[in-house]
């Protein structure tokens, strides 16, 4: 029998539309936050209980709503922030799509109170998970008060779905974190369990709000406008630089944005003395016109689509580069004037030819390359600078590694030398063979690893003095509820404080690794595999460890040690010819190769 053809009742239709606007707590707040400020509110209290599951409000001082208004509000497709198809190509608020309350109301026991300040009396709104409205008077101050209790409790399907208590705690704080930086003149308080957990006072702009926000690393100011962009960053040095970009919040016209590509323009602006996959902290704020903005993408308006998205992408980096002084268009540089335009794919502007800018104001002077990148990349631009690591850490690591008792395919070639500081150059009785002496020590460091990992005999290295580690919220909680399993990698770690983190111990086959820097990566890591448990996420982990106590391009290793990696290699059991991050180990270039292409 053919399946029969229905409408949906409205409030499955509401439970349904819940589940693209409502994810977990934090969207509930970024929603409601998004309303108070389109209401012109200069002051919001958000309170939670229980990670916001239990109970949740959001207060706010805004121009408020009439009775007739209130009763509207709570209905599908109801919004004051547009009336006619035309104004989605110029939307200036941040919500508009008139989903959010009604949404909200049918997954949780809902209550608003609003007054305007002309009004007298108030108006009440309950609505106990989409069944029933009921409207009355109520007495309240004007403004607009929603109240949010038992978060889908009518819904247990997606109520087990959420995390503990500080990991939903994490996120309302990053949702007010993302509010407090786009709106600098706003005072907002954040409210846990009955204390106040974060106070954002107004500020004098976003710069200012920025620094107070982000924390103790400084930031360098960028601002700047080119091909109809305006851009303000507030960025921080590249040894600060994380696995993900969790630490670098994107805004587009006022509106925090996800956008990978953007992030990546961000990231490439620093040239060469960021590894690939690495991401400074900091903020960037893109101003451009409505009209050349889709904000309506994406039902919790997290991303946006660019009318020339190209052209966006480049001026966002070109700005960035000159600001930061990497001299990849506002001089020379060591891959020559026409390596950066080549990679971006776009072609040089006819009146200053390749690879030139005139630089911005803000970036002249004494402002001009603030971290010295200028420099790094003049000395060779390599993906991995030199660090302190001594490469006598090689031997230990290799030791660890159980060398072969006989020479394998490795251990056979001969030794020639080490090109650039970066590569070991061999022999083979048939070949020239190229090693990438990072990726090589890398791949040993993760086998030695994972094979103490899978017999949970990690060796850990004590520190001295622990290392203390300031984090996000988000982070702690990840410390706090998977202690045990960063313990058996070999991180010994506990949180401290609200956003301190002390490790005690690291893995002893990267113990010369800033602890800091690995914990920090290590979590970055685990956190962008989102819900995963923590066995998917290991080999990642252990990755991240690994690639922390490899030696580096630019440290320089002696023949001995040369050989000493290469019989580590043929240890590796499972080699496949490439690092834990997918890069490849080895060039292998035949000699009849070389033969007819030198015309022998």
């Amino acid at each position: 029998m053919a399946p029969t053809v229905r409408i949906l009742p409205d409030a499955l239709v509401n439970q349904i539309a819940a589940g693209e606007v409502v994810e977990r707590p934090a969207s509930v707040v970024k929603e409601l936050l998004e309303n108070a400020i389109d209401a012109g509110a200069r002051h919001i209290t958000v309170a939670i209980g229980a990670g916001g599951v239990e109970r949740l409000r959001v207060t706010d001082d805004g121009h408020g709503m009439s009775a007739a208004n209130a009763a509207l509000a709570v209905e599908r497709h109801a919004t004051s922030k547009i009336s006619c198809l035309d104004d989605l190509s110029r939307i200036g608020s941040l919500g508009f799509r008139g989903e959010a309350l009604p949404s909200i109301a049918s997954v949780a026991r809902f209550r608003m109170v609003t007054r305007t300040a002309d009004s007298i009396e108030g108006t009440s709104v309950v609505i106990e998970g989409g069944s029933g409205i009921d409207i009355r008077g109520a007495g309240c101050a004007p403004g607009t008060s929603v109240e949010v209790r038992d978060l889908f409790f009518n819904v247990p399907a997606r109520r087990k779905f959420l995390k503990s208590t500080a990991t939903e705690n994490a996120h309302v704080l990053d949702a007010c974190l993302r509010t407090a930086l786009a709106q600098p003149s706003l005072r907002l308080i954040l409210e846990r369990d009955g204390r106040t957990a974060r106070e954002y006072l107004p500020a004098a702009d976003r710069a200012a709000r920025a620094r107070a926000v982000l924390g103790p690393d400084p930031l360098e100011e960028v601002a700047a406008e080119r091909d109809g962009v305006r851009v303000l960053a507030l960025l921080g040095p590249p040894d600060r630089a994380r696995a993900g970009a969790s630490g670098l919040h994107l805004f587009v016209n006022g509106r925090p944005v996800r956008d990978r590509a953007l992030a990546r323009a961000v990231a490439f602006a620093y040239g060469s003395v960021l590894p690939p996959g690495r991401f400074p902290s900091g903020a960037v704020f893109l101003e451009l016109p409505p009209g050349e903005v889709d904000v309506n993408v994406h039902p919790q308006k997290w991303e946006v689509r660019f009318a020339r998205g190209r052209a966006v992408l480049d001026a966002v980096t070109r700005a960035l580069a000159t600001g930061l002084g990497t001299t990849a268009w506002g001089g020379p540089a060591a891959r020559g004037s026409g390596w950066w335009t080549g990679r971006l794919g776009s072609a040089p502007s006819p009146e200053r030819g390749a690879g030139a800018s005139s630089p911005t104001p803000d970036a002249e002077g004494e402002r001009a390359d603030p971290w010295g990148l200028a420099g790094a990349m003049r000395d060779g631009g390599a993906e991995y600078r030199p660090t302190a690591q001594s490469a006598s850490a090689l031997p230990a690591g290799a030791a660890q590694a159980e060398l072969p008792n006989a020479p394998g395919p490795f251990g056979s070639l001969q030794v020639l030398g080490q090109a650039r500081r970066m590569l070991i150059v061999c022999e083979a009785p048939d070949a020239l063979v190229v090693i990438d002496q990072h990726a090589a020590d890398e791949r040993v460091r993760y086998h030695a690893l994972r094979s103490t990992y899978d017999k949970r005999e990690v060796a850990t290295q004590r520190l001295l003095f622990p290392a203390r580690v300031e984090v996000d919220d988000a982070a702690a909680a990840l410390v706090a509820e998977r202690h045990a399993e960063l313990l058996a990698v070999g991180l010994d770690c506990v949180p401290v404080g609200p956003t301190t983190v002390a490790v005690h111990a690291v893995p002893a086959i990267v113990g010369r690794a800033p602890a800091e820097r690995l914990l920090r990566d290590v979590l970055d890591q685990l956190a962008l595999r989102g819900d995963r448990a923590f066995g998917d996420a290991i080999d990642t982990a252990l990755a991240t460890m690994a690639c922390h106590g490899a030696v580096r391009a630019g440290d320089e290793l002696s023949r001995d040690e040369c050989r000493t990696l290469l019989r580590a290699l043929d240890g590796v059991g499972d080699f496949a010819g490439h690092c834990p991050h997918g890069r490849p180990v080895v060039l292998r270039m035949p000699f009849h190769d070389i033969d007819r292409r030198l015309g022998r």
